[in-house]
């Protein structure tokens, strides 16, 4: 095989938009990186894609797994071929994701006080009581800053003919930046000159940007806060993220058993004695935060913690009940969230989307479920979901009945011909689907969004599920500065 045997006979895919190809012509912003990689002998490239799994081995780029009740810890999979953004691809993504983050901020605090949306009917408010992440312990909780949302990573995907859509909002405690940094890591390893020849905007601020807007959520009564990421311990699936944040920040990485409540504020345990906590970027979701008032069985968080949160002792990263604005019934709203409080006209767009809870709905997606995607409304990482034109008839008859018993908590998509990118396999240049997770970042002085993101892809031929733990692998992320 010679070096230009690389994008030899590469596929294009009917109705599908190919980040590299426009029809048989490679589009101008990847014309460096196809010339660059054409010119690579394939053993050369074998030998670096080699190089890349051995440093995530080496390194414990690993997420985990869950089957039949077992962990089972396996490195990221990681495409050598970068997915590369313009410049103005970028502005759109940037200013819509801020658009979108500002309206779902004020979302939430309305929510959680006068409910002028709900009373407007803006967003139905059976919606929003019948939503299991909406939590009553919240009501009239006044947050620093007015911010909930301090971390966000949305989801975006891009159609045939090259609309940006956004496909979920994840305001709890969203993951993967960590695989976005090392994705970029890697890449200057195995193709050390290709970065600054593209002029390739960086991602490494990312912790520095997160740090400095948890040192300021502090109550201000300290010179030096007291920062911790709170893990639900090494079992967790993104424990690697965790520690990999940690360490980048500076900050202590405890768990529950680390932390203890008195008098309204949270300490954390040392060998000098206890030591007040200001601030907890934590990655425990709601439901097991605080035993007091949640989860009574649960392990992983604090007793109390509820308590000094709501009393100001202690800020929290995210903040509580989010959820609420995570629900993929509420999602639907978010265009009308944006037109009520910030009176401008979205501009990322929603997947059309149909709530199984209204019967007209549910009777026209149950005649059509072979052309949808049916999704739990508060399940996440590609579970509980069915692929309507991938799926078997007593799969599909099965996925009936549970959407029967409880219709609210099911919403259904048209499929989406997620976008196509080239990856590297056995050898040769092949087009796989993909999707985007740019992170963006809400502090007191406003949003930014690191340049760039976790481009998931779906390894398996055909498949449009991208997710890791539906086995889907990851691509570094270029955004490029002109």
């Amino acid at each position: 095989m010679t070096a230009t045997d690389l994008f030899h006979k590469y596929p294009l895919i009917g109705n599908t938009w190919d980040e590299m190809y426009d029809e048989e012509r490679v589009r101008a912003h990847y014309q460096n990186v196809f010339n660059s990689l054409s010119s690579i002998p394939a053993d050369e490239l074998s030998k670096k894609e080699e190089l890349a799994r051995g440093l995530f081995m080496s390194q414990g780029i690993t997420f985990t797994v869950y089957s039949s009740g077992e962990g089972i810890e396996k490195i990221f999979p990681f495409d050598i071929i970068p997915r590369i953004i313009t410049a103005s691809e970028w502005d759109l993504i940037e200013r819509g994701i801020k658009q979108r983050l500002r309206a779902l901020n004020l979302f939430l605090k309305d929510v959680y006080h006068e409910q002028f949306s709900l009373k407007d009917g803006i967003v139905p408010i059976d919606l929003i009581y019948s939503c299991p992440h909406y939590l009553r312990e919240m009501q009239g909780v006044n947050v620093p800053h007015d911010i909930y949302v301090h971390i966000a990573g949305i989801d975006l995907i891009r159609d045939y003919d090259g609309t940006f859509y956004v496909l979920e909002d994840n305001l709890r405690t969203p993951s993967g930046v960590s695989y976005m940094i090392e994705n970029r890591e890697i890449t200057k390893r195995i193709f050390p000159d290709l970065i600054p020849q593209n002029f390739v905007r960086p991602v490494t601020q990312y912790p520095n940007i997160l740090y400095n807007n948890l040192m300021a959520l502090s109550h201000g009564q300290v010179s030096s806060p007291n920062v911790v990421l709170l893990t639900p311990g090494i079992y967790n699936s993104a424990y690697f993220e965790h520690t990999t944040l940690a360490r980048l920040m500076g900050i202590e990485l405890v768990e529950g058993r680390d932390l203890v409540v008195e008098n309204h504020k949270v300490y954390m345990k040392t060998t000098a004695g206890l030591r007040q906590v200001d601030v907890i970027y934590r990655r425990v979701d709601d439901e097991y935060l605080d035993p007091l008032v949640f989860n009574p069985t649960s392990v992983l968080g604090v007793s109390g913690i509820l308590s000094a949160y709501r009393k100001g002792n202690v800020a929290i990263v995210n903040a509580v009940g989010n959820g609420v604005a995570d629900d993929k019934a509420v999602y639907v709203y978010v265009p009308e969230m944006i037109r009520y409080y910030l009176n401008e006209e979205p501009i990322l767009k929603n997947i059309p989307t149909y709530q199984l809870g209204k019967p007209d709905e549910r009777e026209h997606v149950l005649k059509n479920i072979h052309k949808m995607v049916v999704k739990k409304t508060n399940e996440s990482g590609g579970y509980g979901m069915l692929m309507g034109h991938a799926a078997s008839e007593a799969e599909i008859e099965d996925y009936k009945k549970e959407i029967l018993k409880a219709p609210r908590q099911f919403i259904a998509q048209p499929v989406i011909s997620l976008s196509n990118a080239p990856c590297y396999i056995n050898g040769k240049a092949q087009p796989r689907r993909i999707d985007l997770r740019p992170f963006a970042l809400c502090g007191p002085n406003g949003i930014e969004i690191v340049p760039g993101g976790l481009t998931r892809v779906a390894l398996k031929e055909g498949s449009l599920v991208v997710n890791s733990s539906q086995g889907g692998g990851s691509k570094d992320t270029w955004v490029l500065a002109k």
